[in-house]
């Protein structure tokens, strides 16, 4: 291999190396009820999309929620936290990368209730959902993401 080529190689390992699609991936760290269907599907769904997922099974998730200052209006079944960020519900791994990506002042993302068709939710039926995001000093919702179906 000639200098050149060594060169050229070194800045190919350099760049692949520094680029977001090589950097390990935060864990999520997922609470849930030991029987929920749901919860284990939106984990898998999160494991397909790269991200490592730990769950952790609890009868008490009413306190999970508040030790994470998730309001009611915010609920779902499982919470889950990434890299400082609460997840809470059926967001999609794609809003969780963009919050990521983004780093926007939010304390986290929601998906209130169970909406059919966000993931974790495959029943043959897609209801219209929105992932809401908050701030830790206002808990107002607002929103970050829209998914409608015809």
């Amino acid at each position: 291999m000639t200098p050149l080529q060594r060169l050229a190689l070194a800045g190919v390992l350099l760049t692949a190396a520094a680029s977001p699609a090589w950097a390990e991936a935060p864990v999520v760290e997922m609470h849930k009820d030991p029987n929920c269907g749901c919860c284990t599907a939106w984990a898998e769904h999160m494991e397909k999309a790269g991200f490592e997922v730990r769950q952790h099974e609890t009868h008490d998730m009413r306190a999970v929620k508040i030790e994470h200052g998730l309001t009611p209006g915010l609920a779902s079944c499982h919470t889950a936290v990434i890299d400082g960020y609460v997840i809470e519900g059926h967001v999609p791994a794609s809003d969780v990368r963009r919050l990521l990506d983004e780093r926007p002042d939010l304390a986290g993302l929601a998906v209130p209730g169970m909406p059919h068709g966000s993931p974790g939710m495959e029943t043959g039926r897609h209801d219209d959902y929105a992932v809401l995001g908050w701030r830790h000093d206002d808990r107002t919702p607002s929103v970050f993401a829209e998914y409608t179906h015809d």
